[in-house]
């Protein structure tokens, strides 16, 4: 499994895990939502489940569901700040289509 996390985002993600010690990881992977079909998930993930995939990207835990994994392969993961926002962003090489307001995307 290739996944990017640039630096920016993997401070963000260190962040969280700091608040949080007793967190496995971060779970990243997709859920089905939106106007064009899944949208991206970042959560700290509580436990490591069957059928989970972890990888280690720069000393990071990244955890990935197998039904998700198709989807992100190749994802490459950043965090930015435009003035008061601040998100991750998700520069997908699967996804084919993303709807108007970014929130959700389509694979074939």
């Amino acid at each position: 499994m290739t996944i990017t996390i640039t630096p920016a985002a993997n401070e963000r993600m260190r962040h969280f895990l700091a608040n949080t010690p007793a967190a496995a990881g971060v779970r990243f992977g997709v859920k089905r939502t939106g106007c064009s079909g899944f949208a991206y998930v970042v959560d700290l993930a509580e436990s490591i489940g069957e059928g989970d995939q972890v990888v280690d990207v720069d000393g990071l835990s990244l955890i990935v569901n197998d039904k998700s994994l198709a989807m992100v392969e190749g994802t490459v993961i950043d965090f930015q700040r435009q003035g008061l926002n601040a998100s991750f962003v998700f520069h997908n090489p699967n996804a084919t289509g993303e709807c108007g307001c970014g929130e959700s995307f389509t694979v074939s």
